[in-house]
């Protein structure tokens, strides 16, 4: 039963159940795991295997992305280079590189290559695989052996620890691979024995990459093809860091268009049923649409705001600059209108950060409902821009004595701090006293809105302002 391996770089065919004859014994060329990843050309029988595999990378210079792990000298480049025999985790989004990587850690080691899918994999199969491995080693010709375990993290315990003792006494050279952080899934022995490196989601320029060299190289479409810059773009947008999801992908347009001729954005959008969003990140509808999203909010219409939320989204906007805005927003905006609104904007800035797409679009699709639903007012940004413009145009006098510091030897005998009164020693909390320079005196900067929480903190202001002024009837 063929399939494809996790990163769809391998063709996977699954082993037969059925164990050899008792008396034959474990053969160590002969593969006993289920889902092994075989190195072999493709089918002759007319059927091609996938283009994710046959564009798998035959060496490391063909491995896209990951350069923080693949810099000169770094621990994964010296793995795969056959310098420093360790197992390894290797945990990130699919489609990165991660089957590949394993394979290529066993070619540069001159080691038998070994895979299981931890999906239907169990003890029995992983004791298979260390037999097998134990009696490489024992053979005339010693040879070590990679095993490349998929989803790992669906190991049991007791499949995990079925691993320990060959992979310290380093009877094989463990490569695990997981969607999903290890220090939460892999038992603490493994990991302690294990170097954990994280793989990232192939940038765009990445994907781009890979899509070039499928569409020229003899072993993707070899140039029989040509892809429309507006095609490619949107191949690139659709594959969110996924390399397998673009070559998928493009392997269907072109079996659209008859394998020959252009493919352009209309092929791609009739073969993956998604239509592409006319945003540039670079250019006016980055712009545009960021505007029309803040103006949507300001003018507290949550149904377009929404609508210019997902244009950008699927787009592929970078979240974070959509949290940023919302952010700013809620003091230009909103402001003490609705003292919770900075809160909750901050809250979804950390949870993008945090967790990132796809699940933070709900944190901010709920803070832009938020926002586009509160009392509205600008109080807060005309008051700092207003103090400022006074401060250029140089109404910056001298801070009045009372109010300088007086904690340094010989301050109080200069008139600092002499009659600053103390407010907290007064019951009201609130003293008749000079704040500003004394050109100053009296110039309001922040005028409270009558909407929202500004309708009592105006009361409250002004009562404030009579006491400390010393205006007060």
């Amino acid at each position: 039963m063929r399939g494809m391996s996790e990163d769809g770089l391998f063709e996977v065919e699954a082993a037969e159940s059925a164990a050899p004859p008792a008396s034959a014994g474990p053969d160590p060329d002969r593969p006993v795991t289920r889902g092994v990843v075989e190195d072999r050309p493709a089918p002759t029988s007319g059927v091609a295997a996938p283009l994710a595999v046959r564009m798998r990378p035959a060496s490391l210079d063909e491995v896209v992305g990951q350069q923080h792990l693949l810099a000169p000298g770094a621990p994964l480049r010296r793995l795969v280079e056959g310098a420093a025999p360790a197992s390894v985790l290797l945990h990130g989004p699919p489609g990165t590189g991660k089957t590949t990587l394993a394979r290529l850690i066993s070619q540069a080691t001159g080691r038998a290559f070994e895979a299981l899918s931890a999906l239907n994999a169990g003890v029995k199969e992983v004791r298979g695989v260390i037999e097998v491995a134990r009696r490489r080693l024992a053979a005339a010709e010693p040879r070590r052996t990679v095993l490349f375990i998929d989803e790992i993290h669906r190991f049991s315990r007791t499949q995990q620890d079925a691993l320990l003792a060959a992979v310290e006494d380093r009877v094989v050279l463990l490569v695990g691979a997981t969607t999903e952080n290890p220090s939460f899934s892999v038992v603490a022995p493994l990991l302690s024995r294990s170097l954990v490196l994280g793989l990232h989601a192939l940038d765009d320029d990445a994907v781009g990459t890979l899509l070039d060299r499928a569409v020229a190289d003899p072993r993707g479409l070899g140039g029989a093809v040509t892809l429309d810059p507006e095609a490619r773009a949107h191949l690139v947008r659709l594959a969110a860091g996924d390399g397998r999801r673009s070559l998928t992908a493009l392997e269907a347009a072109a079996d659209a268009v008859g394998g020959t001729g252009e493919i352009t954005l209309a092929d791609v959008e009739r073969v993956v049923d998604e239509v592409a969003v006319r945003y540039d990140r670079a250019g006016d509808q980055h712009y545009d649409v960021i505007s029309a999203f803040i103006k949507s909010i300001r003018g507290s219409d949550p149904d377009a705001a929404l609508h210019y939320l997902a244009r950008m989204i699927v787009a592929g906007e970078d979240p974070r600059f959509i949290a940023r805005r919302l952010v700013v927003h809620a003091s230009e905006d909103i402001g003490l209108a609705d003292p919770t609104a900075l809160p909750a904007a901050v809250a979804a800035a950390q949870a993008v950060a945090l967790i990132g797409l796809p699940e933070a679009r709900i944190n901010l699709a709920q803070v832009t409902i938020h926002l586009a639903t509160a009392p509205k007012s600008n109080a807060v940004i005309t008051a700092i821009d207003e103090a400022m413009a006074d401060v250029r145009r140089g109404a910056a006098g001298p801070v009045p004595p009372h109010l300088r510091d007086g904690h340094y030897a010989g301050a109080q005998a200069q008139g600092n701090a002499v009659g600053y009164v103390y407010p907290h020693d007064d019951r009201a909390g609130v003293v008749a006293q000079q704040y500003p320079p004394d050109e100053l005196v009296g110039r309001d900067y922040y005028r409270p809105g009558g909407r929202g929480d500004e309708r009592d903190r105006a009361t409250r202001l002004a009562r404030l302002r009579e006491v400390v002024r010393g205006t007060q009837g």
